[in-house]
């Protein structure tokens, strides 16, 4: 008699492990102006490092609705993946230990790729004018004593896929602690609470691009995002879930104005052009 045929264990996506697994919580990022919780989630024999953040433990905000910021947090992970690029890290919202959150796949960022070698920097502070080989102006900072150095960000294809990111979920708050280059190369941004208002609220260190033109590859993003985001879509019933009629009929606008344009925004002016701190 032959030997029973072993069927292979299903393989569990990250989308399941964060919606159906048992999530414990471990500890809490401190430095954290909201509340941040380090956790592990277990589903069918499967377990991962996680974070999450309690709506409960939202700061109220001047310009955004109370109780919202995990939901548009959510709303990032959905248009990162239309667009074709994974540059949030997997994301829910779900019920946890202090109620309905936010629950993200804790990424890595070990300051080393997989063959051991040490990750390129992406930001930077020169002395002079001149960004140098590689490298994109931002400003001008502050460095103590009367003194002055360019911030400047790496001329990476990964941070130019963020910046046209950042513009479409017209994002209030682009530091440089929130960009994760992990072992594998691949980059991921998180803290998206701060997206999607329905007035210009961009605010980021990737300006090194501003008024050049968009890569063919962004263009054929953003028309396939524009084309995703037609009324009664998927992902278009999916974003109402998450936030405002107006604010989806001002990120339809956005992405409009980017393909018209064919460049990469500018600064308006009327608004903060870098966040603070900005690291």
């Amino acid at each position: 008699m032959s030997a029973p045929e072993r069927i292979p264990p299903r393989s569990v996506t990250p989308h399941e492990l964060l919606t159906r697994g048992e999530l414990t919580v471990r500890g809490r990022v401190r430095e954290a102006s909201n509340a941040v919780l380090y956790c592990t989630v277990e589903y069918e024999g499967v377990s991962a490092a996680c974070v999450y953040k309690p709506v409960a433990g939202e700061r109220p905000l001047w310009d955004f609705p109370d109780g919202t910021l995990a939901q548009r947090e959510v709303a990032a992970y959905e248009l990162s993946e239309a667009m074709g690029w994974g540059l949030v890290p997997p994301t829910v919202l779900r019920e946890g230990p202090y109620g309905t959150g936010m629950c993200q796949l804790w990424i890595d960022a070990p300051g080393e790729t997989a063959e051991g070698a040490p990750v390129a920097p992406l930001l930077a502070l020169v002395e002079g004018d001149e960004p140098g080989q590689g490298w994109k102006a931002v400003g001008y900072a502050d460095v103590g004593e009367d003194r002055t150095a360019l911030l400047v960000h790496a001329d990476d294809e990964r941070l130019r896929r963020l910046a046209v990111l950042d513009a479409v979920i017209n994002n209030g708050d682009r530091k440089g602690g929130h960009l994760l280059p992990a072992a594998d190369g691949r980059l991921y941004a998180i803290d998206h609470g701060v997206t999607f208002n329905a007035d210009d609220k961009l605010r980021t260190l990737l300006w090194g691009w501003a008024g050049e033109p968009l890569t063919e590859e962004a263009m054929a993003a953003l028309r396939r995002l524009s084309a995703d985001l037609a009324e009664e879509s998927p992902l278009a019933v999916r974003l109402a879930e998450l936030i405002t009629p107006a604010e989806i009929d001002a990120l339809r606008a956005r992405v409009a104005d980017l393909l018209r344009t064919g460049r990469h925004r500018e600064p308006s002016g009327q608004w903060p052009a870098i966040p603070w701190p900005p690291v």
